[in-house]
């Protein structure tokens, strides 16, 4: 028995069938390629064993815990720690326990993939998890961690991964990327420079993050020009801490491009904590301007996350935080929204902006048009809810037509869950070679390009889209 068919995610039909199977067998052992997630790089920084299965599988991810949530288990019962640090489960059996009687509604899901993709080819399962075997699972994953070939570093390597980007936030020290890099390890581990905290007035602690923010740079932030500067000291430090790419996670995905003394007053607006929401959107939007303008200039891939409503539920903000597993897609919208950055350096040919969404209504008509002329845009893969079986095969279908396979940026994982990291990819690579597989048999694509476009799409477009 397996818990994963070894055809999984390929065409019904027998001839379209072998050659997703070819295509696939082609690019299945290449090295994983994540230049962009959440991982915490402390795991590799210390190499400590992982904690025990609840805090490997549960815990950090909210694709997990959302789904149980969903049906009435609540937070605090799977340990998921509050933010005034009162009290939730400690005992990560009964956590696993919640989960494995629960784990029937990961059926059909693409976290039931991942997980049972981890289960069989990380640790050796070959029967589903139920509650009847919980204590199994639980007991045999807990052993294994404890050996050193399960360690956060060696497990690093045994997933080929070639390169994997961590998302640090502005006023981040990196100390656990500097102790990776005076390490004997040979891992590849950047950061990603994420600003959300220091260019959002809305965001929790704005004014406090920004007088940080000046401490750090030795800048002149009460100046809209030394809080410029103060960006590029940061973006600097992580450059030497490996960094070629920058983050931006704004609820849309709105730019302007407004004379300097405008944009210097709403600056004073917002560290004064003076400023209106309208205006809040207006310095978001001049701030993905000059960040362009800033990638322009020391040459870092910039990315884009627009249309999340994040931290949904006020209940759970207040007592869990960020990044719980409620934040929700929204119509966004793009051809009007990016014109004044587009305007400013659209044309620039050594830049890449990619563009991720959560509204797949403007793939079609408007992310592919626009990745499909201008020279500094390329499209980030499908994200989030969508880098699913059926979310990556709709990417490929809505956006090849317009703007074709070299303007899109490969595959990324976008994962805090380690263990998920090669059956994500795993995931990509199947949908692709079945996506693939149907163009030549209808006659869209030779069949000695298929391979070739595999091979790009797994590792080409990722390094030329983020520098690697």
């Amino acid at each position: 028995m397996s818990l994963t068919d070894p055809d999984r995610l390929f065409p019904i039909d027998d001839a379209l069938r072998g050659l997703s199977r070819a295509i696939y067998d082609t690019i299945k052992d290449l090295p994983i390629l994540s230049p962009h997630g959440h991982c915490d790089p402390q795991w590799f920084a210390k190499n400590e064993r992982f904690p025990n299965p609840a805090e490997l599988f549960v815990i950090p991810d909210h694709y997990v815990f959302r789904m149980l949530v969903s049906q009435g288990v609540p937070m605090d019962d799977l340990g998921i720690p509050r933010i005034d640090g009162g009290a939730v489960e400690q005992d990560p059996r009964k956590i696993w326990h919640l989960f494995a009687k629960h784990f029937n509604l990961f059926r059909g899901t693409p976290s039931g993939l991942w997980l049972n993709h981890s289960f069989e080819h990380v640790f050796g399962f070959l029967e589903p998890l139920t509650p009847d075997n919980a204590d199994e699972y639980y007991d045999h994953i807990d052993q294994t961690l404890a050996m050193d070939q399960f360690r956060p570093r060696a497990m690093f390597d045994r997933f080929k991964i070639d390169c994997l980007a961590t998302t640090e936030g502005a006023l981040d020290n990196l100390q656990w990327h500097k102790m990776i890099h005076d390490s004997d390890w040979q891992g590849r581990v950047i950061t990603t420079y994420r600003s959300d905290a220091v260019v959002d007035p809305e965001f929790e602690g704005f004014v406090q993050n920004i007088a940080q923010f000046g401490e750090l740079t030795g800048e002149d932030i009460a100046s809209y020009d030394g809080y410029l500067n103060a960006h590029r000291a940061r973006r600097a430090f992580f450059r030497s801490h490996g960094a070629t790419a920058t983050d931006h996670g704004h609820p849309t995905a709105r730019t302007e491009d407004l004379p300097h003394t405008e944009a210097a007053a709403l600056y004073a607006k917002a560290i004064s904590g003076q400023i209106t929401a309208s205006e809040a959107d207006a310095f978001r939007g001049q701030m993905l301007t000059e960040m362009a303008r800033m990638s322009v200039e020391d040459g870092m891939t910039m990315q884009i996350h627009a249309g999340s409503t994040r931290n949904h539920s006020a209940q759970v903000f207040a007592s869990h935080g960020r990044d719980k597993g409620f934040d929700i897609p929204r119509r966004t919208d793009f051809v009007d929204a990016l014109k004044p950055m587009l305007d400013a350096v659209g044309m620039e040919r050594d830049l890449n902006i990619l563009l991720f969404t959560l509204d797949e209504t403007t793939y079609g008509r408007e992310l592919a048009p626009l990745a499909g002329a201008y020279p500094a845009l390329k499209l980030g893969p499908a994200w989030w809810f969508f880098d699913s079986p059926e979310g990556m095969r709709r990417f490929r279908q809505l956006t090849t037509e317009t703007c074709g396979f070299y303007n899109t940026a490969g595959f990324n994982d976008d994962t805090r869950a380690f263990c998920s990291i090669p059956a994500r990819h795993d995931v990509a690579r199947r949908t692709d070679a079945a996506y693939l597989s149907e163009l030549v048999a209808t006659g869209r694509l030779e069949e000695n390009d298929a391979f070739e476009v595999a091979q790009s799409l797994t590792t080409d477009l990722v390094k030329s889209a983020y520098k690697l």
